[in-house]
């Protein structure tokens, strides 16, 4: 079969097209139109694939747009989809961690790879890319170089989780000349304590993987290592991971 996932996030949406030879993925921003995202890697995907649209067998969409695409087949929860691509790349691990621009999860799965219990924070910033994007611009900086520029050994405590408080916080930190990369680093360990509080409520078996567009950034995986006490595992496409999941499930349409 050939298959589709597509997992449109709040701020990327992922495309991942499975055929029995290769794996192609691709990533564009979701914009103010997830379901135009999601059109753009389907023109995307098919046309680096050399397939016409008619040639694909099943699509499932995930993510927070997931109801915005026409051409899904199906729609299926990232919890689902986050769990069944990792799977299928780390078999072993058995807890999940997913932060991604809008919300955090986190997942416990059994021996076959299933979902048995789950956590999620999708009511406020903190703990996720968005806060992290907030606060970056606070510091004149873009988000994706927070990680190089974090200070551990200067760490600067953030005690606001709200976005607005945390805002006004390192603010007043920069006034009072606190280091920029101690306030990172400070940054980096609020997010951290927001999650693993999360993933306590559900408790935390090893091995335990990282992904999510955040799992990119170095300083985060070193706070929350630090937190659980556990070393994580990090796909390389960390961003695809639901993307993956949902062409994996897509197979079961068709059979």
């Amino acid at each position: 079969m050939i298959t589709l996932g597509l997992d449109i996030g709040s701020v990327a949406a992922k495309g991942v097209l499975l055929t029995p030879e290769a794996k192609w993925q691709a990533l564009v921003p979701t914009g103010w139109s997830p379901r135009a995202a999601g059109q753009q890697l389907i023109e995307t995907l098919t046309k680096e694939a050399r397939l016409e649209r008619s040639g694909i067998d099943a699509i499932v969409a995930t993510g927070y747009g997931r109801i915005s695409i026409p051409e899904a087949d199906k729609a299926i929860t990232e919890i689902t989809c986050h769990a069944k691509g990792l799977s299928s790349l780390l078999p072993q691990v058995r807890t999940i961690i997913d932060i991604g621009g809008q919300d955090s999860k986190v997942m416990r799965l059994n021996d076959g790879g299933r979902v048995i219990d789950f956590a999620m924070n999708d009511k406020c910033a903190a703990g996720t890319g968005r806060f992290l994007q907030v606060m970056a611009q606070v510091l004149g900086m873009d988000v994706s170089d927070l990680s190089d520029a974090e200070d551990p050994e200067a760490t600067v405590s953030i005690n606001s989780m709200c976005t607005v408080f945390a805002e006004s916080e390192i603010i007043g930190h920069l006034a009072q000349g606190k280091s920029r990369g101690g306030l990172i680093a400070g940054l980096h360990e609020s997010v951290a304590k927001r999650v693993a509080a999360m993933a306590a409520r559900i408790g935390v078996v090893g091995p335990v993987a990282f992904t999510g567009g955040v799992a990119k950034n170095r300083g985060i995986r070193r706070a929350l290592e630090a937190e659980l006490k556990v070393p994580l595992l990090c796909p390389e496409d960390c961003q695809f991971t639901g993307a993956l999941g949902a062409a994996l499930l897509a197979r079961s349409l068709g059979q």
